[in-house]
């Protein structure tokens, strides 16, 4: 019997989160786009966001393939994708399967995208492999991933250090790399993809943008995950996210993102 894996990824699903998740995709488009100009995506490709929650990179992509193109999106969720299917281009597609095993059919897209995929849900050399199966020869596979160190505010404040404390806590407690974006250069290169490429970046935040709520929502978004592993107690959890929320506000008060790196390789042409 084949083993069945689908990762370890500690996000629920609650009122609020596909909000949250467009906000973030939101501020990462100038990057986002910075990186499919570089990879060189055009009209006619083939394109898979795996991992696409309620949208992810698809209309980036649908917008560059154009009308001769095709864009899929794979996710688990079912909420999500049908979210995503109400205002989907004529381009793009939404399937419901499984990152680390889809079953669709293999050598069949010209880019494979994941974003916040590996470092999430966990075995990042698992990921790639599906990723290699599904892409072309001389295809490109793309991942963007995080490293939480970065995520800071100025001036500091103590309900900030424990959000974040917590967010670590909840996502290494269930096995998921939160750092993973330091090494990721590293595991593209190690799957044997070539001309690998490597561009970080971070984005900052003030109290008027739109963006400014990322620790307190995400931290809510993994609230069980926190809860059970003792994290903060159920008494503590609501005030430590009003005082955070609260400084945030402050017109003074800035923060940096987790940094994000974009790895992008291509699978060697078969011989």
């Amino acid at each position: 019997m084949t083993e069945v894996f689908s990762g370890s990824y500690p996000i629920e699903s609650r009122g609020g989160e596909i909000e949250r998740l467009h906000i973030q995709s939101a501020a990462m488009v100038p990057d986002t786009e910075r990186m499919l100009e570089l990879i060189g995506v055009r009209e006619g490709w083939s394109c898979l966001d795996i991992g696409c929650g309620p949208g992810g990179i698809v209309g980036l992509l649908s917008k560059r393939v154009g009308s001769t193109g095709r864009v899929v999106g794979l996710d688990m969720n079912t909420g999500f994708l049908e979210h995503a299917r109400a205002t989907a281009p004529s381009n793009v597609e939404f399937v419901l399967a499984d990152a680390y095993g889809s079953n669709l059919p293999e050598g069949t897209f010209d880019l494979v995208h994941m974003r916040f995929v590996a470092s999430t849900s966990g075995a990042p050399e698992r990921l790639l492999q599906e990723a290699k199966r599904l892409t072309r020869p001389g295809g490109t596979i793309a991942l963007q991933e995080a490293d939480i160190a970065t995520l800071n505010c100025y001036p500091s404040h103590p309900s900030w250090d424990k959000l974040k404390a917590a967010l670590f806590g909840a996502f290494s407690g269930v096995g998921a790399d939160v750092e993973l974006a330091r090494r990721l250069y590293f595991i593209v290169r190690q799957a044997g993809l070539v001309d690998v490429q490597f561009r970080p970046f971070i984005v900052g935040v003030r109290s008027i943008d739109p963006m400014v709520d990322y620790l307190p929502s995400t931290v809510e978004s993994v609230r069980a995950t926190v809860l059970k592993l003792g994290l903060l107690s159920e008494r503590e959890l609501p005030v430590v996210l009003a005082e955070c929320r609260e400084h945030l506000r402050q017109p003074d008060t800035v923060f940096t993102t987790y940094t994000v790196a974009q790895v992008w390789g291509q699978k060697p042409e078969e011989s």
